[in-house]
């Protein structure tokens, strides 16, 4: 069968699978989930900073999730990672790591940590410790959130000793980070807050992302499961720049080049770091194989938000007075950033199962498996 018959199988039952909620029923294939990362991974961990504006604690957040319940997330129901903690046997997505303080930490690291794991996702945050920080307030940097890390795995060595501190190899790490430094960068137009101009700040990016990984290696992790930079330049804020409501072509090239840069960088550390297993997921394509071959997909509407204002529904963010789609199942889009659950269900089983090129070498749940 040739490849593009074999993507456009893989994507229809995928698609379908997705949209009728359908996944796998198992036992957890990996003895916990880490994650870190952007709006794209956060369950709630911005409720916990009061000085942040990048927040999702309101309607009609969460309408489509149990209980109709805004929880942090920036849906209207699962994001990915839920969706692929689900494919992995778990409940959903670890809670966010802020959640827990107090007298209840104790609790918390011998109950929680060592058989769900923690989120240290935050909304707006980036690569760079600088992103977010001008536009949302108080974020947390995917190198802050590294440092929550260590204080957890310190806690548990400490309080379970060494046979949890070794769970972590076997656990799986996922991150999906990156897209709100390169928004930031086009939003300021000439640099990013490290001042680097031009393609230059690829590279800046790509340098601290390897600071990062290096460091949750030296601290035990060794399987990671990464996603990539999405089409972000068709996100309804880019397409609402724009009188015919295109994609905005440059913003998706820097992700591409994102991508290119990403890989090499993690086929060098595992080719350094003994024992370094990861699982690389093309994100750009996977959405811009969706936005380009729209007969395809279960969707009918691929540039509108389904929650907001104006052009696109994409000139303010989603509020409880915004315009709200009647199906959100329809919709790729549930506001001007993010993807709607179904979109994020489609997203996590690619992910999770989908075939090569899309995911490098190997997709998550055969990272999950090996031995």
């Amino acid at each position: 069968m040739a490849k593009s018959a074999i993507f456009s199988l893989w994507l229809n039952i995928s698609l379908y699978l997705g949209i009728l909620g359908l996944h796998v029923s198992h036992a957890q294939l990996v003895p916990a989930l880490y994650i870190f990362g952007d709006s794209t991974a956060d369950v709630g961990t911005n409720h916990y900073l009061p000085d942040s504006k990048a927040r999702a604690d309101f309607l009609y957040n969460g309408i489509d999730f149990p209980h109709s319940k805004p929880t942090g997330r920036f849906s209207n129901g699962y994001n990915t990672i839920d969706w692929i903690a689900q494919f992995m046997g778990f409940d959903q997505s670890p809670p966010p790591y802020l959640s827990f303080s107090g007298s209840n930490i104790s609790q918390f690291l011998i109950r929680t940590v060592p058989t769900k794991g923690v989120n240290f996702a935050s909304g707006g945050s980036g690569i760079l410790n600088c992103t977010g920080q001008k536009q949302w307030g108080r974020v947390i940097s995917f190198g802050e959130q590294v440092q929550q890390f260590s204080i957890v795995r310190s806690n548990i060595s400490e309080l379970l000793g060494g046979s949890a501190v070794a769970n972590f190899s076997k656990s799986l790490f996922i991150i999906s980070v990156g897209s709100n430094d390169i928004f930031e960068h086009f939003a300021a137009n000439t640099s990013n807050c490290t001042g680097t101009a031009g393609r230059d700040y690829i590279t800046t990016l790509i340098s601290n992302y390897e600071t990062h990984l290096r460091n949750l290696f030296e601290l035990g992790a060794r399987r990671f499961g990464i996603v990539s930079v999405g089409a972000i330049g068709c996100c309804p804020i880019q397409r609402n720049a724009s009188e015919t409501g295109d994609c905005l072509d440059i913003m998706n090239v820097d992700a591409q080049l994102f991508y290119t840069a990403l890989r090499g960088l993690l086929s060098k550390l595992s080719s350094e770091c003994k024992g370094f297993l990861y699982a690389l997921g093309d994100a750009y394509k996977m959405s811009k194989n969706i936005i380009d071959h729209p007969h395809k997909s279960v969707f009918t509407e691929l540039k509108k938000a389904c929650c907001g204002k104006g052009k696109w529904n994409a000139q303010s963010p989603c509020r409880p007075d915004s315009k709200l789609c009647g199906d959100r199942t329809t919709h790729l889009f549930w506001d001007q950033f993010h993807p709607t659950a179904t979109a994020s269900s489609l997203a996590a089983y690619g992910l999770y199962t989908g075939p090569q090129p899309l995911l490098v070498p190997m997709n998550f749940v055969e990272l999950a498996l090996l031995p």
